[in-house]
């Protein structure tokens, strides 16, 4: 088995982390960036394979050189055994379109047999670009997973997955490999048998150091490598057009503040009443 889970750096939008100039517009530069929080669940039914099916994890991101941080945890949450970079500036600026384009191009180099992805992104959070990786690549797709059973000698992957995102209505469906997966936030992986919980350990041990040296098992492509036509990638590739955005409201610059004495019982009653007022309490 080989399989590949796509993540993407995304700006930190906790609050006081994120940083505008004087047009409310994201100043990329000076917010830190994070691994996209839906990509850990993809991440999860990645090392659920992995473990329970042994082969060979990698981990794909098109974006900036400069995602080493996000690189390093992923290959550290699914003890990944490399990782691709698709990096250069006519990648840069492409929407869900151009994005999909790319990544299917990468992983059409790497023929692996399930791809792993999570349902939207924290900044664009359109959802698209799983799908239309999926459909560039012809493979079929299964989305909203919420538990998965990967069956390598019958060359199928079986899962369970909410119908249109309802969390009452679950269905189970199957396809042949090689296949993409879209996993949905509410996916839980299993590690039913004892043999699989002492594999967790082993590969934990195994991957830190490789977490560690992340850089020497990091391959970065251009489009030159992939053999992109600049014209259909990148901001020239991208069809979308903004027609406006809607900056963040800025956190309020102060707060008042009342520091209480946790050991105090008086002072923690009156943090009790003023609690009660918003809870609708006696």
């Amino acid at each position: 088995m080989h399989t590949v889970t796509l993540t993407k750096g995304v700006p930190d939008f906790r609050e006081g982390q994120v940083s505008f100039d004087e047009d409310g517009h994201l100043e990329r530069g000076d917010t830190p960036t994070v691994m996209n929080p839906n990509d850990d669940h993809a991440l999860r039914a990645a090392l659920q394979t992995k473990i329970r099916q042994g082969g060979t994890t990698s981990v794909m991101s098109m974006g900036p050189p400069g995602y080493g941080d996000v690189l390093r945890e992923a290959m550290a949450s699914v003890y990944a055994d490399d990782l691709y970079l698709l990096s250069d500036r006519e990648m840069a600026a492409a929407d869900t379109w151009a994005t999909a384009m790319t990544l299917a191009t990468g992983l059409e180099r790497l023929e692996p047999d399930l791809v792993f992805a999570g349902f939207k992104t924290a900044d664009g959070e359109t959802g698209h670009t799983g799908p239309q990786t999926a459909w560039c690549l012809d493979w079929p797709i299964l989305t909203h997973v919420v538990a998965l059973d990967v069956e390598p000698e019958e060359g199928r992957v079986r899962a369970k997955r909410l119908v249109a995102g309802d969390v009452d209505e679950i269905e189970t469906v199957e396809a042949s490999l090689p296949a993409f997966v879209v996993t949905d936030p509410e996916f839980e992986p299993s590690y039913r048998k004892a043999a699989h919980r002492l594999e967790h350990k082993d590969r934990r041990e195994e991957t830190q150091q490789r977490a560690e040296d992340h850089e020497d098992h990091l391959k970065v492509w251009d489009h030159e490598d992939l053999n992109l036509d600049p014209d259909f990638i990148g901001l020239d590739g991208s069809p979308t057009i903004v027609s406006g955005v809607d900056p963040i409201p800025k956190a309020p610059a102060e707060r008042d503040a009342t520091m209480v004495d946790p050991g105090d019982e008086e002072e923690m009653g009156s943090v009790v009443d003023e609690l009660q007022q918003f809870a609708g309490g006696d």
